[in-house]
Parts: structure tokens; sequence; C-alpha cells
């Protein structure tokens, strides 16, 4: 049996991160939080079930809405923009190592380079099933343990369903959108080291001037916010490895500690170290 949840609050916002032993890749984190705006780049495949609260927010150049029973499903790379929220919110975030989302990508035929063209489901939907099943396995209300051929199942079968949510990007928009992705694919590179915009624009093929205007107008935010938000997001998983603050912020990039501090906290609502102690 899997030892109880660790939580850890920052005034109404609590976070727990579960790492459960019989998955090895998938992480479960579940929150309950204010009316306090989210504002992330994923850097793992994820699906986010929501069981209270409503919010619209902004991703992939559009405006969406989760109501209590939506299922949001989110691709490495991608930058979610809360605009508003109602209410005290509640709700869980599988994600994946992009590893097992390859594996179950290749198995189905589906290539690497397509893009999420499905990215929400409602609870009731057929679609949604396993994507459902395996939040309920490992949701807080959950009866009684799962035992881990039910678990290894139900996580293979929603990797399943989610590889069927995969597409081929159509020949305009590659025109229109690859200067940008072949940015995004140089702020993943230069996580550690980072780079400079003159340099980022060379490998995007564009001038600095259209490429800033291009990248906000498509992820959202200026390349400089989005490295920084994807460094959070890698110092999340390698704080749940069991690195120390000090250790993370290298490995991310960051100057310092302090540094780390400031941004994860403002991004997340906790500190580095309030984080790395909800994970169990």
């Amino acid at each position: 049996m899997s030892p109880p949840l660790r939580a850890v609050s920052d005034g109404p916002h609590t976070i727990r991160v579960f790492l459960p032993p019989e998955l090895p890749g998938l992480r479960v984190v579940r929150y309950r939080t204010d009316e306090r705006l989210w504002y992330s780049v994923k850097e793992r495949f994820s699906v986010t079930m929501t069981y209270s609260g409503r919010a619209e927010w902004w991703s992939r150049g559009r405006v969406w809405s989760t109501t209590p029973g939506t299922l949001d499903l989110k691709q490495i790379g991608q930058v979610h923009r809360d605009l508003r929220r109602e209410g005290p919110s509640r709700f869980q975030v599988i994600s994946f190592d992009e590893a097992l989302v390859t594996e179950a990508r290749e198995a189905l035929g589906h290539p690497a380079s397509s893009q999420l063209r499905r990215v929400q489901f409602e609870r009731e939907q057929p679609a949604a099933a396993p994507f459902v099943r395996l939040h309920a396995l490992l949701g807080e209300d959950r009866a009684d343990p799962s035992n881990t051929l039910v678990l290894q199942t139900a996580l293979t079968e929603a990797l399943s369903a989610l590889a069927t949510c995969f597409g081929d990007t159509d020949e305009s928009e590659r025109r229109t959108r690859w200067p940008v992705r072949r940015a995004l694919e140089a702020l993943h590179d230069a996580l550690e080291e980072g780079i400079t915009l003159d340099a980022l624009a060379r490998q995007a093929g564009l001038d600095k001037f259209h490429l800033c205007r291009a990248f906000r107008e498509e992820v959202g935010m200026p390349p400089h916010a989005y490295l920084t938000h994807l460094r959070i997001s890698r110092a999340m998983g390698l704080l749940t490895q069991r690195l120390t603050p000090s250790e993370v912020a290298l490995r991310v990039g960051l100057y310092d500690q302090s540094q780390l501090n400031r941004h994860f906290k403002r991004i997340t609502g906790l500190t580095p170290g309030q984080f790395a102690r909800a994970v169990q």
C-alpha cells in the first residue's frame, strides 16, 4: 500500500504530489486553490481533471473554458495562461514522461512530429473514459487501493487514448508556425546555458523583430518569459527526484537558489522547499 500523501499549503492554496511506485514515469499532482490565476509552460504531457471551480484560460491561440467534469490535455511546450477563475478550485493533474507517450505513439503508428488535435473532453463522453478511469484510480476519493495490474492497464489505456488525439499539422499551418516552432526547440535546448535573442532569431530563420512579434502572438508571452516558465517546470520535476533547491537551480540555468525561490514562488504559489515537502 502506498504511504499517505503529504499536503503543503500556502494560505488557501494546497498542493499534493504523488509518484505511484507501480507506475514509473507518472506523476500525480492534486490542487486545492483559491481564485489565483495560473500561468505555466508544460514540460510533460498531462491530463487534468477539474472537480470544482470554473476557469477561462488561453492556450494555442484561443480561449478555453473549464468546468467541473472537464478533462484538459496538454503537451510538452504548451503555454497555459488563466484569464479568469470563479470559486475555489479542486483539480488533479496526471502527467507522463515523454518516453511513455512516445512508446504509445510509435506502437499505434502516430508520428512524433504531429501535434495534439483533441485537447478537451467532458467526463461523460465515451472517448474520455480511459482518462476518467485513470484519474479515479489515482484520485483522493478512491475507496480502496488498486493492485498493480489494474493501475498498469489503466495507464496503458489512457496512453492509447492520448495517442489517438494526435494529428498531422497541415501545410499552411507549418509554413506559418514553423519559425516559432524552431525557436521553441532552441529554447528547450538552451534551458541550462541560456541563449541570446540574436542567436534565437538565427535558429528560427527570422529577424529578431518579426520573431518577437510572431512568438508572442502564437505562444502568448515573449521568449525570455517562456524560458523562465520552462525552467520552473523542469525544476518541479527535479525536486520530485529529491535534489536540493540549490542543485536544482544550477540544473535549470538559474544563478542561485534565491533566484529559483523567487521565480518558483511567483509561478507556482509555493517555494521549492514547500513543493519538495509535498512529494510522496
